[in-house]
């Protein structure tokens, strides 16, 4: 068991939610996710960059991670980048997936089907404000 990893989770069920959204609206972020990233973190090769340093209760040292999964450049200016944020206790040989963000469009993808405008999704909750950026982008692109 020398060098291998245990995933462990701070929120399993939202946290499954998140990953099931990510899979249905951005297939690329989570094939990267799921067949790249997670059998590199369980072997103990730590991706993306560290962002934060703490202690458990028990005293271990918990490292906070961030990493960034790829998606279209349009999605990432209008909601933000797609982003895996974990914890490793080195100690335990465990690494905590936390979640995934942008948290508010993946919970909505979940809850309820999003439409596409461009090729983007759109939140219904905020589908003015989206379409608008997504429409701003485009034009300052064609100039």
């Amino acid at each position: 068991m020398e060098g291998k990893y245990m995933f462990t989770y701070i929120n399993e069920n939202e946290f499954k939610k998140l990953e099931s959204a990510l899979k249905k609206y951005n297939m690329l972020a989570f094939k990267k996710l799921y067949f790249e990233y997670y059998p590199k973190l369980k072997t103990g090769e730590f991706l993306g960059e560290m962002v934060g340093e703490e202690a458990d209760a028990d005293g271990h040292k918990v490292l906070k991670y961030e990493v960034k999964l790829p998606t279209d450049a349009l999605f990432v200016k209008v909601h933000g980048e797609v982003k895996l944020h974990y914890n490793v206790i080195s100690e335990k040989h465990t690494v905590t997936l936390v979640t995934l963000s942008p948290e508010d469009i993946l919970r909505e993808g979940h809850k309820s089907e999003l439409v596409a405008y461009k090729g983007v999704m759109v939140s219904k909750e905020n589908a003015d404000k989206d379409k608008f950026k997504i429409n701003l982008l485009n034009m300052i692109n064609k100039n």
